[in-house]
């Protein structure tokens, strides 16, 4: 993303993605325009959340006109570089990280996995999907040839901050992790984590806050 996302709040940009997605398919479509409430009711997010998103980036709409869908695709496509590829290194293909080889970000055309690091993998290397994956401690010596810029970490929570330490050192500049703890980062790099035990929680937790406010309401 260019650096005016860098001024709006993390869970707006985390949603302009979420935006580029179903603008791509209204154009699919044919539809020429759309408005704040028809994006609301599709996308399941508040039209006052999607105008403010908006106005974060000046006049993309018109007042009583709505949003001209050609020019919302692509704003989007130059916010979010997508003509720009970005080279992606995955740390640890176990049984997610395998899904992730398989995906490959198939759906984000400029977004895509170069090299792997397992400890399972072969002493010269092996290939998984199209992709080399080495052992973890030939990281500094093969890592610099593919460009990467950001890297999916998928390691056990014990291994994470040392390899987050040294993708840091190579210059990786986002960290997408999946392991169960806390990154610690020099200035300048961005970690987005994500546990699947925290996601669950708080999602029985919703379900059975909506359970318990439906009876009271009865």
């Amino acid at each position: 993303m260019k650096d005016e996302i860098q001024r709006v709040p993390q869970a707006t940009s985390k949603r302009l993605p979420l935006y580029y997605r179903f603008i791509q398919k209204l154009a699919n479509e044919g539809k020429e325009r759309v408005s704040s409430q028809e994006l609301s009711e599709a996308m399941k997010i508040d039209s006052a959340t999607i105008r403010r998103d908006f106005s974060y980036f000046g006049a993309l709409g018109k007042k009583g006109y709505g949003y001209d869908v050609r020019r919302l695709l692509e704003f989007f496509r130059k916010t979010l570089d997508q003509d720009e590829a970005v080279n992606i290194a995955l740390v640890g293909v176990g049984s997610l990280g395998n899904a992730f080889l398989k995906y490959n970000f198939e759906k984000n055309h400029n977004t895509r996995i170069v090299v792997a690091f397992d400890p399972n993998a072969d002493e010269e290397g092996t290939m998984s999907n199209g992709i080399p994956i080495f052992l973890p401690e030939r990281l500094e010596e093969k890592l610099p040839g593919f460009g990467v810029q950001m890297a999916v970490l998928t390691v056990p929570a014990r291994a994470a901050q040392d390899m987050t330490d040294r993708l840091a050192a190579l210059g990786v500049k986002g960290i997408l992790n999946f392991a169960p703890v806390r990154l610690n980062v020099p200035d300048g790099i961005r970690v987005h984590s994500i546990d699947l035990s925290v996601e669950m929680q708080a999602l029985i937790y919703a379900i059975r806050n909506d359970e318990k406010n439906s009876q009271t309401s009865v």
